[in-house]
């Protein structure tokens, strides 16, 4: 039976540029809408039932930020991208899952593609797409289904804690951006366990016989952190340095500081990125001291028995002549010699250290 699954790259085959198609797999999420609108002394929270009910936030004077869950909506994007007037690749970009870490700079607006990393309750690391666009006195985000590392943003906007009410819709964007890097070190410190949990398996009497494939599943999950984080760092510094009326002096030094938090996630990867690929090669040691040691013993034990051997052979040949074979003693004398032998080649290991 042939197989009729489309991967994301055949559902963008063939189309025009600009098109936007859902190219990931959470296709069953509801579409999700809310809004925070603020000002310093000033806020409103809602739920909305539908997309056009944002659109009057897009001249609003207060700060708004507009949350979207549901990228497989793909009607929806499309219907505020055109209120927004945003531009038609950057609507394929947001339903684009595989598009990596970017900024583009447009003259009203700019629009930011990052990855939202975490391991889920099994411990599988599930990388989501999150996109933003930054206006004047807006941020819309883009996510792909519900949940994210945003809630001690909507609380410091309910409760009016720390800067955010008080500053621009920049500084929102470096608070979003803050939190989903802020995420990225509980996921390298549990990615630091995973590796611990592993090399203490290695140095075990008997190591997991799956150890292997979980080595290379670390090793795949700790590429793809790679990759979701490293293009993060130029996002950042691009940002930071940009000349955009969006962007102002004050949210500069804030990006500043979050372009090094970056710096250090990235060293971090690369850290881990160098132990796990260190595991192998630890396990193969491992395993071929192991059978060292096995080949060692054999190999001892071998030795100790040729002598014997060739012993007990020569007093088995049939010919009549042998000078020994009437001897009445000659079964004693003979074992007494092999003893003697394998007791000399014990201590002769022994003084060695071969034993």
């Amino acid at each position: 039976m042939k197989n009729t699954a489309s991967s994301p790259a055949e559902k963008q085959f063939g189309l025009a540029p600009g098109t936007v198609v859902y190219t990931g797999d959470k296709t069953s999420g509801d579409l999700y809408i809310e809004v925070f609108d603020y000002s310093e002394d000033f806020f409103e929270e809602k739920e909305l039932n539908s997309i056009e009910e944002a659109f009057k936030y897009s001249d609003s004077e207060p700060i708004t930020w507009i949350n979207v869950n549901g990228l497989n909506h793909t009607e929806a994007i499309e219907k505020i991208g055109e209120h927004y007037d945003l531009h038609p690749l950057i609507l394929e970009d947001i339903a684009n899952t595989d598009q990596r870490p970017k900024i583009d700079e447009y003259e009203k607006y700019l629009f930011v593609v990052l990855k939202m990393l975490y391991f889920d309750k099994d411990e599988k690391l599930c990388i989501e797409h999150i996109s933003f666009v930054l206006g004047n006195t807006y941020v819309i985000s883009f996510q792909e289904s519900d949940g994210d590392v945003f809630d001690s943003i909507r609380n410091r906007i309910r409760l009016g804690k720390g800067r955010v009410r008080s500053m621009g819709s920049d500084y929102l964007l470096y608070a979003l951006m803050d939190a989903a890097v802020d995420n990225y070190f509980n996921l390298i410190e549990a990615m630091g366990d995973k590796i611990e949990e592993l090399e203490d398996n290695l140095f075990e009497e008997k190591p997991n016989d799956d150890i292997t494939y979980d080595i290379q599943s670390l090793k795949r999950e700790v590429l793809k952190i790679r990759r979701a984080v490293f293009p993060l760092r130029e996002v950042v510094n691009r940002i930071e340095k940009s000349e955009h009326h969006l962007i102002t002096e004050k949210t500069q030094f804030y990006l500043r500081d979050l372009y090094d938090h970056i710096i250090q996630v990235s060293e971090n990867i690369e850290i881990y990125r160098e132990m796990t690929w260190g595991l192998m090669d630890m396990y193969m040691t491992t395993i071929s001291n192991k059978m060292n040691e096995v080949m060692k013993v054999l190999t001892i034990m071998a030795s100790i028995f040729i002598p014997l051997t060739f012993l007990a052979g020569i007093y088995g040949m049939n010919f009549e002549n042998i000078p020994e074979l009437k001897f009445k003693y000659g079964y004693h004398i003979l074992w007494g010699i092999m003893i003697a032998v394998f007791i000399g080649l014990l201590y002769y290991f022994k003084r060695k250290k071969w034993l």
